[in-house]
């Protein structure tokens, strides 16, 4: 049976995709089968990975709102063992249409449950907003990984996250947990990270990961080529840290 484990945080600009895209790769080079599941309308995932968005492929909202079979738009990566379900801008209006449909909170889920035994686990990466999308995303997963960035305003909007959890798993979905909490572009000013971390342990206990991600210009510049960081730098800071936090995340599996 896979798992299902969403990335979400509706603060923009978290390292949340960036997140997503390179633990999924690692998972796949350390032996696991992995499906990148894309329904941000901006479809960054998608590109981190290479994918032309200029050409008319089907994707996610295809799938949402047209009845497309999901294996036509599952896509192999550069990353072996490492699948994507992309995304594009159609995605942004496929709220409105959903409206409409019978069970529309629980339209991903039953997509999903047809090919989760497949995979050993399925990353989806939510768009930084807390509507029905994501809300999709959240009655479909086992889990939730939150980035967060490394300032003293980490936890503005995560009391409301927090709500919007708590409602899903009392009407929704009575399984979802959370997966864990991460630190994200962390610099050298380390009495800073210390007080962030701090107050996020106070608030999520043993949910923090030990391994924060730095800020690192190799990260950055790999969306651009189209290449996770395991391909792009796979030596960098940046990389390396990717590397611990997936396998301090395998661990917890156990």
């Amino acid at each position: 049976m896979g798992k299902i484990v969403a990335f979400l945080n509706q603060k923009g600009g978290v390292g949340k995709t960036t997140t997503c895209v390179n633990m999924a790769s690692y998972l796949a080079t350390m032996g696991h089968k992995v499906l990148l599941l894309d329904i941000d309308p901006q479809g960054n995932a998608s590109s981190s990975f290479g994918f032309d968005k200029e050409k008319k492929y089907k994707t996610i909202y295809d799938v949402m709102t047209n009845g497309v079979a999901i294996d036509e738009v599952i896509v192999p990566t550069k990353v072996q063992g490492c699948d994507l379900i992309p995304s594009d801008v159609d995605l942004a209006g496929a709220e409105i249409e959903m409206v409409q449909m019978k069970k529309r909170e629980y339209i991903l889920k039953d997509i999903l449950a047809d090919i989760k035994d497949v995979y050993d686990f399925i990353c989806i990466d939510c768009p930084p907003s807390l509507g029905l999308i994501t809300i999709n995303a959240l009655t479909a997963c086992d889990s939730v990984l939150i980035p967060i960035v490394c300032e003293f305003l980490a936890l503005e909007g995560i009391t409301q996250l927090m709500y919007t959890i708590k409602l899903v798993k009392k009407h929704l979905n009575e399984a979802i947990s959370i997966e864990g909490v991460v630190l994200t572009m962390k610099n050298n000013r380390s009495n800073l990270y210390n007080s962030v971390s701090d107050n996020l342990k106070k608030y999520f206990k043993d949910k923090v990961y030990d391994t924060a991600i730095p800020r690192n210009i190799r990260l950055a510049e790999a969306p651009s080529y189209g290449e996770p960081i395991v391909l792009y730098d796979n030596k960098c800071a940046g990389a390396v840290a990717y590397k611990e936090l997936t396998e301090e995340f395998i661990r917890k599996q156990k």
